[in-house]
């Protein structure tokens, strides 16, 4: 049950730079009239987001946070076809009007080259902007590319730094990086406990990767005392949500009744699931060939409820 290198994860952490640009539910807005564009974006009426957003544009030219919805509509293709420069321009419009989100997203666009040139200087400018108005996934970002540097030395202690803001700020996927910073004493003295505070916290805010994180450490005892009953439970909550490591940390748990009463049958099942997605694992193999055949219809008929579910 070994963690990912913190190598590792941190060049996972750059393919998910975009991932806090869909959350426009948590966008901002002065004032307590009710938001119709917003409320029909997080109900799935896209059509009439953008009806309602640009009648706010009308009815505000300087509604920045209107833009930046409109922007999130190109960029995702809802109600309207997809058009990656369309939506940067939209952001760019909210961005100059002081929305923070836009100037994130503006950002991560730009990181990316999706819709306008690829611009890591200038995506690190307007990351620091952004950041300058407490926005969390900005401080995030800022601290990966500390840790890239642009293929020069990792600055480890300014990324340390960037990701406790981030996840002061709420971030759970700041959190969770610091958290393997001070795991891997990157930047920051090496701390077990310290390790298990913040990515205890990231895996209590959903963060998917720390929930495996946590759940190792809860079941190993480092950092934390040793729990497998606890351990066993939040491998479960991950493995529900189709993490292969977790599924296959479940399957091992149920076999070996450890944290879990031991089912072969459940166990069985997620261990097909764990293979199917490229965990391999040679003991719990042994285990499904000793199955009976009545054993093995169970394991297939929990699959096709599992699946069907």
């Amino acid at each position: 049950m070994r963690p990912p290198s913190l190598s590792l994860s941190c060049m996972a952490l750059t393919a998910l730079l975009c991932a806090a640009a869909g959350a426009l539910a948590a966008a901002e807005r002065a004032g307590g009239a009710p938001d119709l564009a917003f409320a029909a974006y997080q109900r799935g009426y896209y059509s009439t987001a953008m009806r309602e957003a640009m009648k706010r544009i009308e009815a505000n030219p300087s509604d920045g946070a209107a833009m930046t919805l409109i922007g999130e509509l190109y960029s995702q293709g809802l109600s309207v076809r997809r058009d990656a420069a369309e939506a940067a321009r939209w952001y760019q419009l909210g961005s100059d009007r002081g929305d923070r989100q836009a100037t994130f997203a503006l950002a991560v666009a730009k990181l990316k080259g999706d819709g306008l040139p690829q611009d890591r200087v200038g995506a690190a400018k307007l990351f620091e902007k952004a950041a300058a108005q407490d926005h969390p996934g900005a401080f995030y970002n800022l601290g990966v590319l500390a840790i890239e540097n642009n293929g020069v030395v990792s600055d480890f202690a300014k990324a340390a730094r960037l990701f406790e803001k981030a996840a002061d700020l709420g971030d759970a996927d700041g959190a969770y990086a610091l958290g393997l910073l001070y795991k891997n004493g990157s930047g920051v003295a090496k701390s077990d406990e310290r390790a298990a505070e913040w990515i205890g916290r990231a895996a209590r805010d959903n963060n998917l990767s720390a929930q495996v994180e946590y759940a190792i450490m809860l079941f190993n005892g480092i950092g934390v005392p040793k729990d497998e009953t606890a351990a066993a439970k939040l491998f479960l909550k991950a493995a529900v949500r189709d993490n292969p490591v977790a599924q296959n940390r479940v399957a091992r748990l149920l076999a070996a009744g450890r944290g879990l009463p031991k089912n072969m049958v459940e166990a069985m099942k997620w261990h097909v699931l764990a293979r199917a997605a490229g965990v391999k694992d040679a003991w719990l193999d042994g285990e499904l060939a000793k199955l009976s055949a009545q054993e093995k219809s169970a394991v297939e008929a929990s699959l096709h409820q599992y699946v069907g579910n």
